[in-house]
């Protein structure tokens, strides 16, 4: 027999700038595939890239989805392509940090971007003629 072991489980973490980001994901439940786009009670933080616009409790979650969704190796596309942002070419780690301590992923970026957002949509909405 071999004595049991545990293994580890590492945390993937990012060095930017002689600093260590915490790929950590947050701990919240998965929602459903079907269910993403719809805003759950307490979820007040959406992701705003291109297209996406799903729904986070935590402006961490909204990192940890950015990061790992649109940043991950396989899908970055070699740019920040969240609503409003300029489309410069960036290395993988550098829209990394750009995400989270330059622009994004902060409490306040997150609120005005959905202000934005939501007085975008409410002005694409014609006003009825009844």
């Amino acid at each position: 027999l071999f004595p049991q072991s545990t293994p580890a489980t590492s945390i993937p973490t990012v060095q930017v700038q002689g600093q260590q980001i915490n790929l950590q994901p947050p701990s919240y439940t998965a929602a459903s595939q079907h269910a993403e786009q719809m805003k759950k009670p307490g979820q007040n933080f959406m992701c705003l890239w291109q297209s996406c616009k799903k729904w986070f409790q935590t402006p961490s979650q909204v990192f940890y989805h950015a990061a790992t969704e649109h940043g991950g190796k396989d899908v970055y596309p070699g740019q920040c392509l969240w609503e409003g942002c300029e489309p410069f070419q960036r290395q993988r780690f550098s829209f990394i940090t750009h995400l989270q301590q330059d622009k994004h992923c902060s409490r306040d970026a997150l609120l005005a971007g959905l202000k934005q957002d939501e007085q975008g949509q409410a002005g694409n909405q014609k006003p009825s003629n009844k």
